[in-house]
């Protein structure tokens, strides 16, 4: 069971830091975004691994699980409480991510599982403000999901996917044809509406399912370095 209308508390968000406030002049953000169930410990492990150029800030997810992790918003249910839920995180992290940006050289995203979702919809919300975005193993929100048909919900409108096709900002998805969470659909949808609107780099790796690879780390490593300078 989860609290599945809780929003960011009143407080700014439980966020790990790669370098202390005194050290970030000049630096690029990079912000990881985890998945369902886990923390903003989760993803620390990749820092080594990353650009030294950026400062990595690790956001925790606003909504407290039952067995200590937490999530963005709830697995989609059946009824409005999803899409209302999925609209106040994505509007909450975006808000503190805009705090972020005036202090650092450039902003990118790095989302794994869900947080490739949440990722992927900040860009969907402010498509020229992220140098690059990574995905991985995660899809991409379909905002006509609604119970009572397509685009009647409260993510109807709530994406500029026009505005992000205009910008056609730098991609990087990675994961597992057999990977064993992300269902077809939500390949499916998100493959379509990455070719119609960003600059894709796609790469797949057999064998991984749903986790990231020392070799998927490598070319995160690359395709960040190359994209933003």
């Amino acid at each position: 069971m989860t609290d599945t209308t809780a929003p960011f508390p009143a407080t700014d968000p439980v966020v790990r830091w790669s370098r202390p406030e005194d050290e970030r002049a000049g630096t690029h953000l990079l912000v990881l975004i985890h998945g369902y169930g886990a923390s903003e410990h989760d993803l620390f492990g990749l820092v080594p691994g990353l650009p030294e150029k950026f400062t990595v800030a690790a956001v925790r997810a606003p909504i407290t699980m039952d067995h200590g992790g937490y999530t963005w918003f709830p697995i989609i249910g059946t009824d409005e409480s999803w899409p209302l839920a999925v609209r106040a995180a994505v509007e909450d992290l975006q808000a503190w991510v805009a705090a972020q940006r005036p202090h650092f050289a450039s902003t990118s995203l790095l989302g794994f599982s869900m947080g490739m979702a949440m990722a992927t919809s900040l860009l969907r919300r402010e498509p020229e403000a992220y140098r690059a975005i990574v995905g991985l193993s995660g899809f991409a929100i379909d905002p006509d999901w609604s119970p009572t048909g397509p685009g009647t919900g409260p993510l109807a409108g709530f994406f500029d996917d026009e505005a992000v096709e205009r910008a056609r900002p730098k991609v990087f998805w990675g994961r597992d044809q057999a990977d064993p969470v992300i269902t077809p659909d939500k390949v499916e949808y998100t493959h379509g509406w990455m070719n119609a609107h960003v600059d894709l780099t796609k790469v797949v790796y057999a064998g991984i399912g749903h986790s990231i690879s020392p070799q998927e780390l490598g070319h995160v490593r690359e395709f960040l370095d190359a994209v933003v300078r």
